[in-house]
């Protein structure tokens, strides 16, 4: 399987989320954490990220005669880079979109599912804010966004850290105008 059709998947986008911040987990940590997603699945996801190298085994242990293994997530190779993202069709992108927002969907019912979910006190946000950009303001807005993401991506866990995510969608919502012709 190619790094595309393994990253573009909703459950195995979400055990990557859920092994970001250099945590260490069991794939029974994993089923606990995706509640919705049945045990058999979460195995066979976490067995193939396992063998694509984007999870690595961190320790093993024996437990009840049965060898439990700690992955943790290389971040390196749980990323989608700008070549490949441009060898992508029409059609990927369609497929990537859809895994996302059903990764996410899927992470926001889980939160709001929490005994305790406030998404008040939690700052939850999805707004959408139209914007009228040239090339140029879209690359500084691009470059501003990712400076900001880019300098809290390496925060490692702590007592008054917990985990967010943050999706961000951009694209055109109209042809850009033609230039005048002549």
């Amino acid at each position: 399987m190619d790094m595309l059709g393994l990253l573009l998947h909703p459950v195995r986008l979400r055990i990557v989320h859920a092994m970001s911040g250099e945590r260490t987990r069991t794939t029974s940590d994993l089923c606990a954490r995706l509640p919705d997603v049945p045990k058999t699945t979460v195995y066979r996801h976490v067995g193939l990220l396992a063998d694509a190298g984007v999870l690595e085994v961190e320790s093993e242990q024996r437990v009840h005669g049965a060898v439990e293994r700690r992955y943790r997530l290389r971040r390196e190779q749980a990323v989608i880079d700008r070549d490949a993202a441009a060898s992508m069709s029409l059609d990927d992108h369609r497929h990537g979109f859809t895994a996302a927002m059903a990764a996410l969907l899927a992470e926001f019912d889980a939160y709001l599912d929490r005994e305790r979910a406030d998404p008040t006190a939690d700052s939850v946000s999805y707004r959408q804010f139209p914007l009228w950009l040239n090339q140029a303001e879209l690359a500084e807005l691009i470059g501003d966004i990712t400076g900001a993401i880019v300098s809290k991506m390496h925060n490692k866990p702590a007592p008054d850290r917990s985990p967010h995510l943050l999706s961000t969608i951009l694209f055109p919502t109209e042809e850009p105008p033609r230039p005048p012709s002549g």
